[in-house]
């Protein structure tokens, strides 16, 4: 077993075997791995919010599903990762709380998890896996070795997808 690289909120990395890759505290945020088998390396980004084009301002391309899933592409194109060859399993978009806003119809995690599954078909990218939604948070670790991604919650199980 390698090195075990952490991705924050609203941040991304890559890795190769034997290396593995984590994020911690997924609760609405959604953690995105894109994953090469044949080079086994793999990508996570650690999405906050739905839409970029809601925040003003922003520079930070992780923080946003529509945006995010673009970069984690870029990044495994740039060290030569086709995305023809990618595969995803996604984890998290809970609903931590039990309020909503007026005429909000979808929790913040509902919308992070359908603006990354709509961001992952316009690449034509499959989703193999996912384990999103309920409510309660998640820390995932991802192995590009094995394809694993071991999911941990407290008082549950831990569940690999």
């Amino acid at each position: 077993m390698g090195e075990i690289i952490k991705v924050g909120i609203a941040a991304l990395d890559v890795c190769k075997a034997p290396d593995s890759i984590t994020t911690l505290g997924l609760g609405s945020c959604v953690g995105v791995v894109l994953y090469d088998e044949l080079n086994k390396t793999a990508g996570l980004v650690h999405v906050m919010l739905p839409d970029s084009t809601r925040i003003r301002e922003n520079t930070n391309r992780a923080k946003f599903a529509d945006t995010g899933v673009d970069l984690m592409i870029e990044r495994l194109e740039a060290i030569g990762i086709k995305k023809m060859m990618l595969k995803a399993k996604i984890a998290g978009g809970a609903k931590m709380f039990e309020f909503s806003r007026p005429g909000e119809k979808y929790s913040i995690g509902d919308q992070n998890v359908m603006a990354v599954l709509q961001a992952l078909r316009r690449h034509r990218i499959p989703v193999v896996a996912q384990d999103t939604g309920l409510n309660y948070g998640r820390t995932i670790l991802f192995n590009p070795a094995t394809y694993e991604l071991k999911i941990t919650s407290a008082g549950k199980m831990d569940k690999v997808i």
